[in-house]
């Protein structure tokens, strides 16, 4: 959805604006006059957009409203967060090491500029040979070729030798000798990684501890093949310092020992097994063994910061209608504001019209007819299917719901189109519009959502969420006069708030 045209409202803007806190001290009507004239300049540039040198016009816009002061202007590259300090593990300290092949790079490479920051991740591309065309590009990793593996016997009649070269990035990224690293994290080149939601989980391990951090796939069938207890590549996984170096010492013993497996992470996996390591399974890591719409997991995420998403060359894109890089990019605008609630789910309900609502925030709204209960709201509906092509819940390994063909008991979904950030009231406003699905054929005496166009969310950023207990934040519907549109508040439950009853 395009963003406003200079001649329209911007709601967003004008609300947060209009609310915002004023200087509590007066001054005399010329002077009041003076101010206005010389401010409106820097009123109409009050709203930033960042990264926008190649966003085109139907990309959402990142916009933050500058607070001014007699003789500064407060203009942040992303909201203020006060839980840095010098000793903790930050992205500072973590190599990536990201398995591609010379086949693919030429389009994957998009897939890494989404999320790598230049001058801040650290890290290299693997790849099997040279490429053309491979002069350093700063928006991307440094590119290695990995070593030789042809001293190595590969057995598995299906797969392919690439298997043994990925495995052994973690040990070659280890032999580099780079300075002051903690983590050592795993991924493929068509894995997008949120990277303050990772430094915020591997900060609380220990990393002179042997830790091996990830996820099993969401397929039943593909953790049965392979291992409920290891952790897929695509998905990504962590490797702590002490244990990157214990599996250096071993590793290629370990590959001659086990010439039959199929993947990289299969070799891996049985390493960490020969070093007596399980995997500490952290929730949000998101191999996706599936095929189509990922919309019924992100609108039900786990209440567990999103770490990764895979696969994203073979599921429909993020965000419908649009290509698959530039939905990656749109879903970075919100993680760019609050990236602890990326994708957090909140539920809560409109009771004089008997809408259950539930905000995924930074990604879509739906409201319900009706009103569903919190655990049901909770399990994400089968919008797609397992990579073995079965569409029922005993293909996943975890809870599922099926989608309903009853029109009245389909949802009506609203993604993010928009959002802004306001420093005076360190709040962060979010608009959705409506994707234009028909539910015109409900006979339900209940009242009709569809003459909700657009949703605003207001929400605090808290990037001390994940430092808590985990638990959903609870959301309130909010009185308004603007036609067509719900405006809805998220955030920390209040004492003896259940789920917006």
């Amino acid at each position: 959805m395009s963003s406003p045209s200079k001649d329209q409202e911007n709601p967003l803007r004008d609300h947060m604006v209009k609310n915002s806190h004023t200087n509590s001290w007066s001054l005399p009507k010329t002077m009041i006059c003076f101010i206005v004239l010389v401010s409106l300049p820097y009123v109409f540039y009050s709203l930033i957009l960042l990264y926008s040198s190649d966003t085109p016009n139907h990309e959402p816009v990142i916009r933050i409203h500058r607070q001014h002061s007699r003789n500064k202007v407060l203009v942040p590259t992303h909201v203020p967060s006060s839980d840095d300090t010098e000793d903790k593990t930050s992205l500072k300290h973590v190599v990536f090491g990201i398995g591609a092949s010379s086949s693919t790079w030429e389009h994957r490479r998009n897939y890494i500029r989404t999320w790598w920051r230049p001058n801040v991740t650290r890290g290299h591309v693997w790849l099997d040979k040279p490429v053309k065309n491979s002069s350093i590009d700063h928006l991307l990793p440094p590119i290695k070729v990995s070593g030789d593996t042809s001293k190595f016997q590969y057995k598995n009649p299906i797969g392919t030798r690439d298997a043994i070269r990925i495995s052994r990035i973690v040990s070659e990224s280890f032999r580099l000798g780079l300075k002051d690293v903690r983590w050592f994290v795993m991924g493929d080149d068509d894995t997008v990684f949120f990277l303050d939601n990772l430094a915020r989980v591997l900060s609380k391990y220990d990393h002179n501890e042997y830790y091996y951090i990830g996820y099993p796939s969401e397929s039943h069938l593909q953790n049965l093949a392979f291992y409920y207890g290891m952790g897929f590549g695509g998905g990504g996984f962590a490797i702590s310092y002490a244990l990157a170096k214990a599996l250096e010492k071993i590793q290629d013993e370990c590959l001659h020992r086990n010439p039959s497996l199929y993947g990289s992470d299969e070799r891996i996996f049985a390493c960490m097994m020969e070093l007596g390591v399980p995997l500490t399974k952290h929730p949000g890591f998101h191999q996706l063994d599936i095929y189509g719409d990922l919309s019924g997991i992100l609108m039900a995420h786990p209440v567990a910061p999103i770490l990764s998403l895979h696969h994203l060359d073979l599921i429909e894109p993020v965000f419908p209608k649009m290509d698959r890089v530039k939905a990656v990019k749109r879903l970075m605008v919100p993680m760019k504001l609050d990236s602890a609630g990326l994708i957090q789910q909140s539920i809560c309900y409109c009771k004089t019209r008997s809408w259950t609502v539930s905000v995924s925030w930074g990604y879509a709204v739906q409201i319900y007819r009706g009103i569903i209960a919190a655990k049901e709201m909770s399990v994400p509906a089968r919008t797609f299917i397992d990579w073995n092509f079965g569409d029922e819940d005993v293909y996943f390994s975890f809870n599922t719901r099926p989608v309903s063909t009853n029109p009245c008991q389909k949802p009506f979904v609203y993604y993010l189109s928009n959002a802004l950030f306001n420093l005076n009231l360190n709040r962060t406003a979010s608009e959705y519009i409506r994707h234009q699905e028909s539910n015109s054929d409900c006979d339900w005496k209940i009242a009709d959502p569809s003459r909700i166009k657009r949703i605003e969310v207001y929400k605090k950023p808290d990037p001390h969420l994940w430092d808590k207990p985990p638990r959903r934040n609870c959301c309130r519907i909010l009185p308004t006069k603007k036609k067509g549109t719900m405006v809805v508040d998220v955030g920390v439950c209040r004492e003896g708030e259940i789920a917006g009853l």
